[in-house]
């Protein structure tokens, strides 16, 4: 018997040991570096967060929580939003603060509530990181530095592109909907609900900034574009978010306010019972949808074919 446990020992060991010498994959493509940064501590003030801390892959690299926790335990301001689906977006953040992936790549690095690092400083990290080092020269063959960062991460995210969902293989004539699928689809684009007013284009959404009732300057004060274009017109205003995984990516607006899909619907059926004296608001959200229960379930349920298929749990 002890003979027989010290083989198994051995052998665990044997294995723990192989596992800690693995060679780390080798690191060839602009896209590869940046899915390695996003997940890198270093580039955090208190080593502790990385972008992938907030993006959670299997969460549709968005969070569970209404505001993420930064360094220090700080609390962001706004819901962090996915980044899948990017690459051809022409503004970024909720506010479109950024113009570019390069550009918005790097704000949350330097942000003093998220990651809290000068970029400086994150590029001498890097820099003092033989394995890093190792990496942009092969890459791109220079050293670390504040473009070729920026250039890795937004290849990392243009990869992150989504389109085998449910929703795709419908199109493709490849599966039928269900009834209810249907009613939601059909209810999606109808006059009644306006949705795809905002929510169109491949990816459900039309890229511009919308008031959608959760500006009162009271209890819902975040004054979101019009912080960035100081133009009235934009008080209360963000970017319409695409609707692809909007199922994994709860909880939903830019303040996280509604934990479920059935929340985000009741709400758009009548925002004022959500908010009242809202200000700016968008006229298509001014009148009541009157929705029934089942229109409402039929409107989630064409929501769920969104998700690509990778995310699908089993």
């Amino acid at each position: 018997m002890k003979k027989w446990f010290l083989l198994v020992l051995v052998a665990g060991c044997a294995y723990l040991l192989l596992q800690a010498f693995q060679p780390e994959p080798l690191i060839t493509t602009k896209a590869a570096l940046g899915k390695k940064l996003f997940q890198e501590t270093l580039l955090s003030k208190d080593q502790q967060i990385s972008c992938a801390s907030c993006h959670i892959p299997s969460r549709g690299f968005a969070d569970t929580l209404a505001f993420s926790i930064g360094i220090d335990g700080k609390p962001t301001t706004r819901n962090t939003p996915s980044v899948l689906n990017m690459k051809n977006r022409p503004y970024f953040f909720w506010d479109g603060r950024a113009r570019s992936l390069e550009e918005q790549s790097l704000m949350p690095i330097m942000h003093p509530d998220e990651m809290g690092l000068p970029i400086q400083e994150a590029v001498a990290r890097l820099n003092a990181s033989t394995v890093y080092r190792r990496d942009f020269m092969r890459v791109f063959k220079q050293l670390p530095n504040r473009r070729n960062l920026a250039a890795a991460f937004a290849a990392f995210e243009r990869t992150l592109e989504t389109d085998s969902s449910r929703f795709d293989a419908y199109m493709d004539d490849l599966v039928t909907f269900t009834e209810s699928e249907e009613r939601g689809r059909k209810l999606f684009i109808s006059s009644k609900t306006k949705c795809f007013d905002c929510h169109s284009g491949p990816d459900f959404t039309d890229d511009q900034f919308k008031n959608i009732g959760l500006f009162n300057g009271h209890t819902l004060n975040d004054s979101g574009r019009f912080l960035i274009t100081r133009k009235a017109s934009d008080l209360g205003k963000f970017k319409t978010p695409g609707l692809r995984n909007i199922a994994l990516t709860a909880p939903y607006m830019h303040n996280g306010m509604f934990a479920t899909l059935e929340e985000v619907i009741e709400f758009y059926n009548n925002p004022a019972a959500f908010v009242s004296h809202s200000i700016n608001i968008d006229t298509a959200l001014a009148v009541p949808l009157g929705l029934n229960r089942q229109e409402k379930a039929d409107l989630l349920a064409f929501l769920k074919t969104l998700t690509d298929r990778r995310y699908i749990q089993p």
